[in-house]
């Protein structure tokens, strides 16, 4: 049993929650459904750390930094080079190629933005998973709320929470980093619009002095069109820059450490799917605030902070209550820990994998319960 991954929808040079989540998908099918080999279609400077012989790794075809020649790859050729290596589906993100080979295609949902978004970008990414969603013979969604939006026949539809690394993102171990001592607010995320770094660096302009001074905010995150510059700008116009760190991206050997040293992780977003870095902050024992989105409530069953980060002052008033009641951040701690204790890569690979064996005809029992 063969199974095709194309990657290829990930930039080489700027890493997101996909960059960490395939590699542990397949990491953990290797090691539960041993009988399953795998092709890998990454770009040829697309990072993959699994080296073992039932992993074929193909580098023949562009990446995300090569956008329209990467489209033209999945859409007309990465099928048919599957097919041609005994592949028996192929799973992608978000699409379904224009020329399939004749492969059961299972696709993964992790963004809505094309729902309500313009542009030339959105537009493609509206057709595409309009067009995938009912050509799919597996649609993959992680989280009910996302899968709500897709109105996808329960027959066709897998709901499956995205896993957290529990031997890395746990609460024993290091605390900050020599330039981060514990006691910061952080700010994890790449500096997409959606993201609203400007309404965190508003909301953190309202506590008093002594606590910006006692509680820096910390904000860790790659680029994206200009969003670091412009939360910069944000930071110097709210009158807190001097309390502000701009971290970059954190390499991830480091991001546990720095969950671990926060006091909270604060997230501002107009929009998620799921909301890995919360599910990661809550595994090393880091309280969240966040705004109040339904799948964020899914997603931490409760066991986290909420608030309106359209409104600076009730943010505001909600940050300095984190700060402050230390008892409230240990109660977010325990229960954090307990809820992202739910989720895992094993589970995730039990899920989807098993799917799409059932899928196939195939006994979907893994090696291990």
């Amino acid at each position: 049993m063969k199974l095709a991954l194309s990657i290829l929808c990930e930039n080489p040079w700027r890493r997101t929650g996909l960059s960490t989540l395939f590699p542990a998908l397949v990491a953990e099918a290797l090691r539960l459904f041993p009988h399953v080999r795998w092709i890998v279609f990454a770009g040829p400077e697309q990072p993959w750390p699994i080296d073992d012989e039932r992993v074929e790794v193909v580098r023949r075809f562009p990446a995300n930094d090569r956008l329209w020649a990467r489209l033209r790859a999945d859409h007309f050729s990465v099928a048919t080079e599957a097919a041609r290596r005994g592949a028996n589906a192929l799973l992608t993100v978000g699409f379904f190629p224009l020329r399939p080979a004749g492969l059961p295609v299972v696709t993964h949902i992790f963004t809505v933005h094309h729902l309500h978004q313009g542009g030339l970008r959105n537009a493609y990414r509206r057709w595409a998973v309009a067009h995938g969603l009912r050509r799919a013979a597996l649609v993959i969604a992680n989280s009910q709320w996302t899968a709500v939006q897709l109105a996808v026949e329960p027959g066709r539809l897998l709901v499956s929470y995205e896993g957290v690394q529990a031997d890395r993102f746990r609460p024993d171990g290091p605390a900050g980093t020599p330039d981060l001592p514990p006691g910061y607010l952080l700010w994890v995320a790449n500096f997409y619009p959606y993201k609203r770094a400007e309404l965190v660096l508003a909301a953190y302009a309202r506590l008093p002095a002594a606590l910006r001074a006692r509680y820096p905010l910390v904000m860790a995150g790659g680029d994206w069109t200009g969003g670091r510059a412009r939360a910069e700008a944000a930071a110097v116009q709210c009158g807190v820059a001097r309390e502000v760190r701009f971290l970059g991206w954190v390499d991830d050997a480091v991001l546990p450490a720095i969950y671990r040293g926060a006091r909270a992780h604060v997230l501002s977003t107009a929009e998620e799917t799921f909301g890995r870095s919360v599910v990661e902050a809550m595994a090393c024992g880091c309280p969240c605030l966040l705004q109040e989105l339904p799948v964020l409530r899914e997603v931490t069953g409760g066991a986290a902070a909420f608030t309106d980060y359209t409104d600076p002052a009730v943010a505001g008033a909600a940050l300095a209550a984190l700060c402050t009641d230390d008892a409230l951040a240990a109660r977010l701690r325990a229960e954090g820990l307990a809820r992202a204790a739910q989720f895992s890569f094993a589970r995730l690979a039990r899920e989807r994998v098993g799917a799409i064996l059932r899928l196939l005809g195939e006994p979907a029992s893994p090696a291990e319960p």
